[in-house]
């Protein structure tokens, strides 16, 4: 079981996490008519009283947003001052991941988003590598990403995800460390739970938002911190056979970083990685605040 951190927030109130819990009969937990974020906290390197959080203003926003989708009014603001105190009353030692959720909170059944009961809880846990910093193997999911013409995918909505889950065991089960899956037109997409990158002939390639991805934080990150080392970068659309001759391939979030991938199907990519580890560098010097150049970015809270 995951170190969990002692205190979450709850029905409008920090309580022990063990005492934070919902009834077999909560709607969310029956229709996933939820949203989530996912933001790393680490230990300052040069002063352990100090935590430092990457984008907390983007992390909130987006959350704010994807409870819009529920028809809940949860401001970016009420979601920040949470998350500080979340942190000043849990005092980590440890790198730690937060969970803030949003979800119908009433009891009973019919899927519906008008008249009925909406929360918000966060709660975080202790958390190292999420995938091998080394590298990992990648196949293509039999699953599709789905459309957004279905799903709010701008939205990190927690029903989507049974096609992460079922993408992930799949690529497990067959010998794979991840999974990338196409979208509903046969273009790369994304991985179960993080952005995909591409570098071809010194340019660095990600699918553009047509192409039902997340809005992701760290890609949009990287996007920025990319532009400003001068590499060139380009957002469209991605074939399926581009990964297979790709110079480089990564994988990229909050929990995942930036990953690099060393195989994909049986299409072993080359070695020699200098885009990958070049950004992988920067963005681990900024989130743990050793680069003035994006101060901006990082959130310090005393602890």
């Amino acid at each position: 079981m995951p170190d969990f951190l002692p205190i979450a927030y709850f029905e409008s109130k920090f309580i022990p996490f063990r005492d934070a819990n919902i009834s077999i009969a909560t709607h969310a937990l029956h229709y996933g008519t939820g949203a989530f974020g996912g933001l790393r906290g680490t230990i300052n390197p040069t002063n352990p009283q100090q935590v430092l959080l990457f984008r907390l203003d983007r992390h909130c926003q987006r959350l704010s947003n994807s409870a819009k989708y529920l028809h809940y009014d949860l401001s970016s603001s009420k979601i920040y001052e949470v998350i500080t105190d979340f942190v000043t009353k849990n005092k980590p030692t440890k790198p730690f991941y937060i969970r803030p959720f949003v979800y119908t909170s009433d009891l009973g059944i019919a899927p519906r988003l008008h008249n009925i009961e909406k929360n918000f809880f966060v709660y975080g846990l202790e958390m190292g590598d999420y995938l091998s910093p080394d590298g990992i193997s990648c196949r293509i999911s039999s699953w599709y990403r789905q459309e957004d013409r279905s799903l709010p995918l701008r939205g990190k909505i927690s029903g989507a995800y049974i096609t992460s889950a079922l993408a992930k065991t799949e690529a497990v089960d067959s010998g794979f460390d991840e999974a990338i899956l196409m979208n509903s037109q046969g273009k790369v997409c994304e991985a179960t739970g993080m952005n995909i990158f591409i570098v071809r002939n010194n340019k660095l390639i990600t699918p553009s938002f047509d192409q039902d991805i997340l809005e992701g934080i760290t890609r949009d990150s990287i996007l920025t911190i990319a532009q400003n080392l001068g590499i060139e970068i380009e957002q469209r659309e991605i074939d399926k056979t581009e990964l297979f001759i790709a110079d480089e391939v990564f994988l990229c979030g909050t929990a995942a970083k930036v990953t690099p991938v060393k195989k994909v199907e049986n299409y072993h990519l080359p070695q020699d990685k200098m885009i990958t580890n070049k950004i992988k560098e920067k963005l681990t010097a900024i989130t743990e605040n050793r680069d003035s150049e994006y101060q901006d970015w990082i959130t310090v809270i005393d602890i």
